[in-house]
């Protein structure tokens, strides 16, 4: 059982850039994204604050969020890194499968991460994520530096959106072609 305390919601902020970005995306007719719920049980709630303190993961969760972009199914996490090395362990092979198999289905998987100190987004193909994956399970880094980033896929707020990834999701539907 895994158990869960007040660090795991580090990605809260970036968690909320999206959600905004997607309710502009869904005011505009351009995409249906939700974000999925991490099942959790309370064990300690603070009286005071009425906040959770503790608690323990019901089940594994997927990805979190899932929907659709002009009617292409899509899945991705969004994930936080204050350095320009991130590290592997902040994805869950769960995860890897899921999404592996998402794209089997014929969906559109990938992370969105938010590199703090450069200001700066990065979405990571799920064919670019695989590739770092089989290094560190052929032994290599368990990591992958910004230097490897696909530079094409690095992106900036604008167009007043904070996250927009829909431009990264067609360079990405570019490539596949």
């Amino acid at each position: 059982m895994a158990t869960w305390t007040s660090r795991g919601l580090r990605g809260c902020a970036l968690e909320e850039y999206i959600n905004r970005t997607n309710e502009k995306y869904l005011e505009h007719g351009l995409a249906l994204i939700q974000k999925i719920p991490t099942p959790i049980t309370p064990i300690k709630i603070d009286k005071a604050s009425r906040h959770i303190t503790l608690a323990y993961f019901e089940r594994k969760s997927t990805v979190d969020y899932i929907g659709a972009v002009q009617g292409i199914p899509v899945c991705f996490d969004a994930k936080e890194c204050r350095t320009d090395t991130f590290p592997l362990q902040n994805i869950h092979e769960h995860q890897v499968n899921f999404m592996e198999n998402f794209e089997k289905q014929g969906g559109i998987a990938f992370i969105l991460i938010l590199y703090h100190a450069r200001e700066e987004f990065y979405y990571l193909r799920f064919s670019k994520l695989r590739e770092f994956w089989n290094r560190m399970q052929e032994g290599g880094r368990k990591s992958f530096r910004y230097e490897e980033l696909e530079q094409d896929f690095i992106f900036k707020t604008s167009g007043g959106l904070l996250v927009p990834y829909l431009d990264e999701i067609q360079k990405d539907l570019s490539l596949r072609d």
